[in-house]
């Protein structure tokens, strides 16, 4: 650090105010017309400038500066409107799943009535599988075993899991082929918004 800027740094260290607003007033338009070249916000960056000059302010004592302050000062804004660049990210990615899940939420009454007549339908075609049958399927299918898995667990072939699985799904797919179209909006839709 040059003689000057140590001098004027221990002058805030001390708590010279004068020292202090002297810095301020050197460095603040320069400051701000930086952090605005990353925020793009005027406004955003005026307070960013504020921000770093009121922490210098107050970890004064603590503070350890090797380069310069006018180094300092723009490192530390140049670090302050990067965290809130990324701020302003999780805000955004939070907005558009807020939208997405505000979307769901507001499918028509219909589609969530059909949803759950499917749901009702595809649970009572579940139970109509035989034992062994319905066991693979929903090990399958809602534990989202492999068919090496389950042989593993069952202590079967994989050959026997799936025709034990080819067995449910044809059944399933007998049990509810009234409902295929239903099922078709229902995926078209949600696909689609």
């Amino acid at each position: 650090m040059q003689e000057s800027d140590q001098q004027v740094f221990l002058a805030i260290q001390s708590g010279q105010t004068p020292a202090f607003e002297m810095l301020f007033k050197t460095h603040y338009q320069s400051l701000c017309r930086y952090a605005n070249s990353i925020l793009k916000d005027p406004d955003g960056a005026e307070e960013v400038v504020q921000a770093t000059f009121i922490g210098l302010w107050e970890k004064r004592k603590t503070i350890s500066i090797d380069s310069s302050l006018k180094s300092y000062l723009y490192r530390a804004v140049r670090n302050s409107c990067l965290n809130e660049l990324k701020h302003e990210q999780v805000k955004q990615r939070y907005m558009a799943q807020q939208a997405v899940q505000d979307e769901v939420h507001s499918q028509p009454a219909d589609h969530l009535s059909i949803h759950a007549e499917l749901e009702e339908k595809i649970k009572a075609a579940i139970q109509t599988l035989p034992d062994q049958c319905r066991l693979i399927f929903t090990m399958s299918r809602f534990e989202e075993l492999k068919y090496q898995e389950i042989a593993d667990q069952l202590n079967l072939s994989v050959k026997t899991v799936e025709n034990q699985m080819g067995k449910a799904l044809k059944l399933m797919r007998a049990q509810l082929k009234e409902y295929l179209p239903l099922l078709a909006i229902l995926m078209s839709n949600l696909l689609n918004p």
